[in-house]
């Protein structure tokens, strides 16, 4: 089906921060997947632990204990605030079971016959019914009406706009189930939370017992610098929700939880494939990796040196730009309200300069390369997207 408007390039094979298509000509990959290639292409990491597993056990029902799951799982809450996991295949699947938890958790914890879930304007969830309707822009929803209802918007990093909701909404009563929020707004323009709006949200939840829920699907697994977003900003919520960098490139996706392990009950809520041998296996790698190569210091190096450079583009051709966004390595070049030139326009000519970039909505360029990606190699995406912006402007 035409669900996709590709761009006509056919890639056949990767290594590390470079892709090839088929013709043998070499590009420079910083979308990773769209923020989930972690360790890059063709791991060797990955091929050795991945083609072992596949020797032993694929899959199995959940019916049955998994070792590689319960393995994946000391591993997550091990390495975090949480206590307990449960896996599925992917982030709108980790948002759904988040959206499930925090409902049932309405009713029996707080006694709402219709729970609320809070969103921020600008969020992206995902694209199942549920996960989309928590989704705070519109142009997701056109064609799918109606959406589910439950849920209410306020406008990211804004303190008067998100306390008139919350306070408003439970004047006369208990009706907040939980508030769902990016550390960082991924599709909706990487916009960076600021921590007073965040520390404001976590008392407003701690003080009424509103579960605090974080989509953490493309900003979790060390894209920022620490390990989960959270950690930039200071504070633990109750939930959050994992995908893309987790499997490396391979589907898992999982919702971690800190003392809310009772709310689901057998029954309640399942994945066939989720928490597979050799899903659970990639994301053990990728951890493990990124942990004994101390990804996370360099991560941060990369990110500063590609801010840098961003910063100085963004100088170069302020007729173009209007700022930079981001940290780690998910950043963003914000561009000025021209309609001569969008952040598609600028994907469609770092093509041309062997370079693979995405957008985040029309006005926002979104540059997120493998966690592995080198000082030499920021230097080159950074000369390529220069050429590029040359030729633009």
């Amino acid at each position: 089906m035409k669900t996709y408007q590709r761009f006509p390039l056919d890639l056949v094979k990767g290594k590390g921060c470079w892709v090839w298509d088929e013709k043998g000509e070499k590009y420079l990959d910083a979308v990773a997947g769209i923020a989930t290639c972690s360790l890059g292409h063709s791991n060797r990491a990955l091929i050795k632990s991945l083609s072992k597993q596949l020797r032993k056990l694929q899959h199995v029902s959940n019916l049955y204990q998994i070792p590689e799951q319960e393995e994946l799982a000391q591993w997550l809450t091990s390495n975090s605030f949480a206590k307990s996991a449960f896996f599925c295949n992917s982030g709108a699947e980790a948002n759904e079971a988040a959206i499930k938890l925090a409902r049932k958790y309405g009713h029996i914890k707080r006694n709402i016959d219709n729970p609320i879930i809070l969103c921020s304007k600008e969020s992206f969830h995902g694209r199942t019914l549920a996960a989309v309707s928590a989704t705070g822009q519109p142009k997701y929803h056109n064609g799918f009406e109606p959406m589910v209802d439950g849920f209410k918007f306020f406008s990211y990093n804004d303190n008067e706009s998100f306390k008139n909701l919350f306070d408003g909404l439970e004047k006369t009563g208990p009706k907040i189930a939980a508030v769902l929020i990016e550390p960082i707004q991924g599709e909706g323009g990487i916009n960076v939370g600021e921590k007073s709006f965040f520390q404001l949200i976590k008392a407003k939840c701690t003080e009424n017992n509103v579960l605090l829920m974080f989509d953490e699907v493309q900003t979790g697994m060390g894209r920022t610098g620490t390990l989960w977003g959270y950690e930039q900003l200071g504070i633990e919520p109750d939930v959050f929700t994992l995908a893309k960098g987790l499997g490396g490139g391979h589907a898992i996706g999982a919702l971690l939880v800190n003392q809310l392990a009772d709310v689901f009950q057998p029954g309640d809520h399942a994945s066939t494939f989720g928490g597979n041998p050799f899903a659970c296996r990639a994301a053990l790698t990728v951890g493990r990796e990124i942990q004994k190569r101390k990804l996370l210091i360099k991560i941060t190096e990369r990110g500063i040196q590609l801010k840098e450079g961003l910063i100085n583009l963004s100088l170069k051709y302020s007729d173009i730009f209007f700022s930079t966004r981001g940290i780690g390595l998910i950043q963003g070049l914000v561009l000025k309200d021209n309609k001569k030139i969008t952040s598609l326009d600028i994907v469609k000519s770092a093509l041309e300069e062997k370079l693979l970039l995405v957008s985040a909505g029309a006005k926002v360029l979104r540059i997120v390369p493998p966690l592995i990606i080198t000082k030499k190699e920021i230097n080159e995406l950074l000369s390529r997207l220069d050429k590029c912006l040359m030729k633009l402007s």
